[in-house]
């Protein structure tokens, strides 16, 4: 017996009736994006490799150890994308519209991959919606960006269930003089030291500063804070954006020790995390990319973005609200016929309501069966509306409609079917 083959893993089907949940989320994120003047971008799920090598850091996890890396038949290295704010700069620079109009603002939705090992609210393939702006220097636009995330979650029925961290990382000067200082502290730990962050300590030890060893956190409690080390300017920058949180009312903590893992992050980095999904408790998170269009070839253009794990924000919704969505399709219009009626009639009369109602959902009942038999279908796609076409109504030219929603029923002219639907549904 042939072996059944299984979906690769880490990479997981979805269907109804979680689907429902994901449609739900995503149309918020776009609706409220739009709202905000932004445009999408759709970029290719593979580029060139060494797009990521030299935007994320050859020496960061991402690269080193968790692309989907592969050569095509010329001998090109490709990725499989493992994040897309690099994608977004790269399509940016190479079809000029990051100069054309210096101002920008994207957003895009699509599937990630990392090979990272699988568990819940992690999998190889996983799905972002980001955000990216290119253009503005001022911490106006990055109080706007996570003005725009606590409004969706806020709109989710989340905003009580996660909570924000914000963190400043200076400039690129200012974080490699920081640098230099945590080695020197931390190198009196290395007996102490975890393999992870052994490693970090020579690749980028910023990174240790995010580790989940509770011993590490007790090292660090008397590590030297990056704040005192950033430059004057990304300062003032983080002082104003903290005062533009405070003018909007949204609640923050500031984390010292909040850094991303991406070597192109500079100034503002934030995260929204939550209690409520163990070890992968980061939902959204983001921050400043002032000099990563001009490291890709472009000229220097200030940027800021975020991106949102959709996978989790399932989880979340899931375990918060199980009723954020119904758990069947909600039929609008459920059409049956008894007797020995023609399939005909009835197809011909659902793709006449299909003309002139196109918002409303219609559904045909096909596989036979008595009436009682077809009304528990109708009853099990939570039909509103159900339309009956018997032996006597087809020879009439008449119909029966029963509104399930109140169990009233009436028999009315095929002719007048269009006009009475529009009064019981809208």
């Amino acid at each position: 017996m042939n072996k059944n083959i299984t979906s690769i893993r880490g990479m997981n089907d979805c269907f109804t009736p979680d689907i429902k949940f994901w449609q739900k989320i995503e149309n918020k994120c776009k609706q409220i994006l739009t709202n905000y003047g932004f445009s999408e971008i759709r970029t290719p799920i593979i580029e060139q490799t060494s797009l990521f090598s030299r935007a994320i850091g050859k020496v960061t996890d991402v690269v080193k150890k968790e692309m989907y890396t592969f050569n095509d038949r010329s001998g090109n290295s490709l990725t499989l994308r493992p994040e897309n704010t690099t994608g977004c700069v790269r399509s940016g620079i190479e079809h000029g519209f990051l100069y054309k109009k210096r101002q920008q603002r994207l957003w895009y939705l699509g599937p990630m991959f990392r090979y990272d090992r699988p568990q819940k609210g992690r999998y190889r393939q996983f799905y972002q919606l980001g955000a990216e702006v290119f253009g503005f220097i001022g911490p106006d636009i990055d109080a706007e960006l996570i003005n725009i995330t606590a409004r969706l979650f806020r709109e989710l029925g989340i905003i009580k269930y996660i909570s924000l961290e914000i963190n400043s990382i200076g400039s690129l000067s200012s974080r490699e003089k920081y640098c230099r200082v945590l080695m020197d502290f931390l190198h009196q730990y290395e007996n102490e030291l975890d393999q992870d962050s052994l490693h970090q300590l020579l690749a980028n030890p910023l990174r240790i500063l995010d580790t989940k060893n509770p011993k590490i956190q007790e090292i660090l409690i008397d590590a030297p804070l990056l704040a005192d080390y950033i430059d004057s300017e990304s300062k003032y920058h983080f002082i104003n954006l903290c005062k533009l949180l405070d003018a909007t009312n949204i609640k923050y903590r500031i984390n010292h020790r909040l850094v991303r893992g991406l070597d192109y992050y500079n100034r503002t980095v934030f995260e929204w995390i939550t209690d409520i999904l163990g070890a992968q408790n980061t939902v959204c998170a983001g921050g400043r990319y002032d000099n990563l269009v001009e490291q890709l070839g472009g000229k220097a253009t200030p940027a800021i973005g975020f991106a949102i794990g959709i996978d989790r924000m399932v989880l979340l919704i899931k375990q918060i609200n199980p009723y954020f969505i119904d758990e069947y399709n909600i039929v609008d219009v459920y059409l049956i016929t008894s007797g020995k009626v023609s399939r005909q009639s009835m197809l011909v009369l659902a793709e006449i309501i299909r003309d002139h109602l196109p918002y409303f959902t219609i559904i045909t009942h096909y596989g036979g069966g008595n009436l009682k038999k077809q009304l528990s279908h109708a009853d099990k796609y939570q039909a509103k509306i159900v339309l009956i076409l018997g032996e006597n109504e087809y020879k009439s030219g008449e119909i029966t409609i029963k509104d399930l929603r109140t169990g009233k029923q009436e028999k009315i002219t095929q002719q007048n079917i269009i006009v009475r639907l529009n009064e019981l549904l809208c």
